[in-house]
């Protein structure tokens, strides 16, 4: 099992796991949740893997965390949190492609908002990765896609982005190829000149190409 599947499958554990927690305990909303270490020991994972679920179903509403004091039923109906659940689950390749499509809404639209602000277009990051990929070739695929994310200025759509990318994009934390390196500088050059059009193809191409690539 290679890592992505591995990571989608401790995810997919975690989530089930509260699914019986929350209908065989009898949950309701505002109670507490079993605490990481707890969830962590009966799933046989790490707490690291078990923060990053918890994190995802937190942007999905679906439980709140507060601050020194655990994690929380959200306010909606515990069945209807059960059925939410029990959906994401049945649902799991839908689920992820509607991840990548949130994914790339939130970038395309920071690509926009890049080429409209003339302050965004000046910032110096643009040229030093335009120069990184012209002399090193390559660069870390999402380091890019952060940078724009980053410079759009939007903190919240940024924390978002960061959970999309840590779920559903394995391909994106590898380094770019020479093939890429014509539609990067495309997309980089763009940027700074607010050709949004422009910036906005080269993304895409370079979208279809991961995709090409990695299935």
């Amino acid at each position: 099992m290679d890592k992505k599947q591995e990571n989608k499958k401790v995810f997919l554990e975690i989530v089930n796991q509260l699914r019986q927690l929350i209908k065989h305990e009898g949950i309701k909303p505002g109670e507490k949740l079993p605490s990481e270490r707890v969830l962590s020991e009966r799933l046989n994972v790490g707490r690291s893997s078990v923060r990053e679920a918890l994190r995802s179903l937190e942007l999905l509403g679906l439980i709140e965390t507060r601050h020194g004091g655990g994690t929380f039923l959200s306010s909606v109906s515990s069945n209807q949190l059960v059925e939410l659940l029990a959906s994401f689950i049945l649902q799991e390749n839908k689920a992820i492609e509607d991840v990548h499509i949130v994914r790339r809404m939130h970038e395309k639209e920071a690509i926009r908002v890049i080429c409209s602000e003339q302050s965004l277009r000046s910032l110096p990051v643009w040229e030093s990765l335009f120069m990184k990929l012209e002399l090193e070739n390559e660069i870390v695929r999402d380091l890019l896609l952060r940078e724009i994310m980053i410079a759009s200025g939007n903190r919240l759509a940024l924390k978002i982005w960061l959970q999309l990318v840590a779920y559903s994009a394995t391909p994106l934390k590898k380094l770019s190829t020479e093939e890429e390196k014509p539609m990067l500088q495309r997309l980089v050059k763009s940027l700074q000149l607010g050709y949004e059009n422009e910036a906005t193809s080269a993304y895409e191409n370079w979208m279809h190409y991961l995709k090409n690539s990695s299935s």
